[in-house]
């Protein structure tokens, strides 16, 4: 596990993602996670909704089931979810600017809520499905995150995650001058590999139902991000003002380390399928795992 010289928590992640709100929205817009691309002509729009499509095609979502959208962001995945598959989704997240976005947006049957995942107070096996994008990657407690899923989850229950992954037995300048000061500047208290994660999920209950790397598949997100943003910085006052001034203005620093990280692959990303027992014992979930660069 990839530990950051200085501890992250909720609050400073809170903190990144209330601050640097006008950032996110400007440069990425309401999806505050990868795009996906399949054939290339994708606009990053278009590659944003592959990706939720994506994490609902692997749940294999029916209309009428109870979803929750673990560290949700502006709240677009699960309007985008419950639109197209019928379902209905409670969201979570730490920043009060996002779940003010999202109130401005409402869609019905989608609920979003400022409040820590470790902390949801959901009733036990009170959800059909869950999902968290690249959100694993800002909890404090990667083992609970994992067992909090599992206890809110009924037996047959999909959980997917859409992750950033550290390379297996990444070292030297790779930790050093990639992934732990990606750590740092993107407030995240740690990142895992693979197998870390594939043992939480195990040690929580979870069957390992699919896995694939889509690290070339969303990779070209961030060159998109740092010319966007190099454009907002001459044009707009504010976004300079953010830049220069912000607490969490460090975080610019992580583009290009994020290019590096995906095009040496010190950074993988991955996209998990874990399926939690039926009440008989049996596992219930996609079958095909798949593996790709």
């Amino acid at each position: 596990m990839i530990v950051p010289d200085i501890s992250q928590d909720a609050v400073a992640v809170a903190d990144h993602y209330d601050e640097l709100d006008p950032i996110y929205r400007r440069v990425w817009g309401e999806h505050v996670h990868h795009g996906l691309w399949g054939t290339g002509r994708e606009t990053p729009g278009e590659a944003v909704e592959a990706l939720v499509d994506t994490v609902g095609d692997r749940l294999g979502l029916k209309p009428g089931q109870a979803c929750v959208d673990i560290g949700c962001g502006y709240g677009s995945t699960a309007r985008r979810l419950a639109v197209t598959r019928g379902v209905s989704v409670t969201g979570f997240t730490l920043s009060g600017e996002q779940s003010h976005y999202a109130a401005a947006h409402p869609v019905p049957g989608v609920d979003i809520q400022v409040r820590d995942w470790l902390d949801n107070g959901l009733p036990d096996a009170s959800a059909d499905a869950a999902w968290a994008i690249e959100s694993s990657e800002h909890m404090v407690d990667k083992p609970r995150f994992f067992a909090a899923a599992h206890r809110v989850l009924a037996p047959g229950g999909r959980f997917v995650i859409c992750v950033w992954l550290a390379e297996t037995d990444a070292g030297g300048w790779k930790v050093r001058h990639l992934l732990e000061p990606i750590c740092r500047e993107g407030r995240l208290p740690s990142m895992g590999t693979r197998e870390e994660y594939e043992a939480m999920a195990m040690a929580a209950g979870f069957e390992i139902s699919g896995y694939e790397d889509v690290s070339r598949r969303v990779a070209r997100t961030w060159p998109i991000c740092a010319r966007r943003l190099v454009k907002a910085l001459f044009v707009d006052p504010e976004m300079r003002r953010l830049a220069l001034r912000a607490r969490n203005r460090v975080f610019v620093l992580s583009i290009p380390r994020l290019i590096l990280a995906y095009r040496t692959g010190a950074m993988r990303y991955g996209i998990f399928t874990l399926t939690k027992a039926g009440e008989d014992g049996t596992q219930i979930g996609p079958n095909a795992s798949a593996e790709a660069d």
